[in-house]
């Protein structure tokens, strides 16, 4: 049975149902100005919505033409050379209407956008048209900065806050759905706004800045970069996922060949990021401690005879030790960074001496060896955890793992 949503995410949503509800009730009974200029960023928010087609699971910003059109429609003051005189609630009726007619064949085909990202987006857009259109409107703006470098530095400023609007909820969410610590969270959220996220701001500001001058023209011309931007991105990221499953593909070689128990690789990385995520790891250092404990055990390979369910926790010390120098020995030929082979050769030390994801590893490793199908209770298990925390576990991490398992339901970790 689903547990209900956060009271952090319910909020959100309303916020945002509740602006979005306004926005097309108050331009439907009043009309759209200037509905031509509406028309075409609507157009291309819409354009920009279809282009997520394709968009790999885990992107962060999963279609940027949208938001950089949604965002010069946030900031847009005037169009060649003619002020416009649409406001707050019209550009969130135009951003959530576009957005929805771009998201109908994503729907159709069952991977439409997150309600999260929708959400955010209606937040932020928000945010960034009432920090400018009732300055703008009132002729605030022109008084106190005019219209040279002034007006364009603080559209930058305008999108800089907003791009941190959107880091502080999209960390807060995750953090009232996953309940790790908030700050890697952030910390992760704000890595990665010098990517796709500064491409999305300053094509935003562009465009409005442009289309002010040269009208709607300026649209398609100022586009085309941050969608070079979003091609190259999207090839990074694909050499990245095929890079991760080449790396899962090697972890698996273990199980193939009847060393370890189907799926066990899978549940120590998925295990030991989460118990990483708890202990304040974010960005690069979750990446090392994923590949280090997807090939933690592929140093058995070199044993005559396996372990008996692979459960090396169980070997004595200096056995440990050899197959965790073996693995590190392997991992150094498969060309992934130095780091992950230094945590799985360092896995089986004294935890005193080893880095903090080389302890994770081991902790994780432990725990999934010992609730195997002919070891005893995940409690029983992390009771054994506890009392080897003198020399070979690092009782925080002990406490963290039984945190993580806590909140997911006290068991073996779960198969990635």
């Amino acid at each position: 049975m689903r547990s209900r949503a956060p009271a952090v995410v319910t909020a959100v949503y309303g916020a945002a149902a509740v602006l979005t509800a306004a926005g097309l009730g108050r331009t439907a009974w009043t009309g759209i100005e200037d509905p031509g200029i509406a028309l075409a960023f609507g157009v291309l928010i819409a354009v920009g919505e279809l282009a997520r087609w394709g968009a790999l699971p885990g992107e962060r910003e999963p279609a940027p033409l949208g938001s950089a059109g949604a965002l010069a429609y946030a900031l847009l003051g005037e169009s060649g050379g003619r002020p416009t005189t649409h406001g707050v609630l019209q550009v969130v009726a135009v951003v959530t209407a576009a957005a929805l007619v771009g998201a109908v064949p994503h729907i159709a085909r069952g991977r439409g956008p997150a309600l999260d990202h929708v959400a955010r987006r209606v937040l932020t857009v928000a945010f960034a048209a009432v920090c400018f259109q009732p300055l703008y409107n009132s002729g605030a703006l022109a008084d106190h900065l005019g219209r040279g470098p002034y007006h364009a530095l603080y559209l930058l400023l305008l999108l800089l806050l907003t791009a941190l609007c959107d880091a502080v909820l999209a960390a807060l969410m995750l953090r009232a759905r996953t309940r790790h610590p908030y700050g890697p969270l952030l910390r992760d959220e704000l890595r990665a706004l010098p990517g796709i996220g500064s491409a999305v701001c300053a094509t935003g500001a562009v465009m409005a800045l442009g289309t002010a001058v040269a009208g709607l023209w300026a649209l398609p011309v100022f586009c085309l970069p941050l969608l070079l931007s979003q091609l190259s991105f999207r090839r990074y990221a694909a050499v990245r996922t095929t890079y991760r499953q080449t790396i899962a593909s090697l972890a698996r070689a273990t199980e193939i060949a009847g060393y370890t128990p189907h799926g066990h690789a899978h549940r120590v990385a998925a295990l030991s990021t989460a118990v990483g995520r708890e202990l304040g790891l974010s960005g690069p250092e979750l990446t090392v401690l994923e590949y280090a404990a997807l090939m933690h055990d592929i140093g058995q390979l070199s044993l005559v005879d396996p372990v008996p369910e692979g459960a090396t926790a169980l070997l004595p010390v200096v056995e440990q030790r050899r197959i965790a120098l073996l693995g590190g020995a392997v991992v150094r030929q498969t060309g992934v960074p130095a780091a992950v082979a230094v945590v799985v050769e360092r896995q089986a030390d004294p935890y005193r001496e080893q880095p903090l994801p080389a302890r994770i590893v081991r902790t994780v490793n432990a725990y999934d060896d010992l609730t195997g199908e002919s070891a005893g209770s995940a409690l029983a298990a992390l009771e054994q955890l506890r009392l080897g925390t003198a020399r070979d576990y690092q009782p925080e991490v002990v406490e963290s793992l039984a945190r993580v398992l806590s909140r997911g339901g006290l068991g073996p970790a779960q198969a990635g």
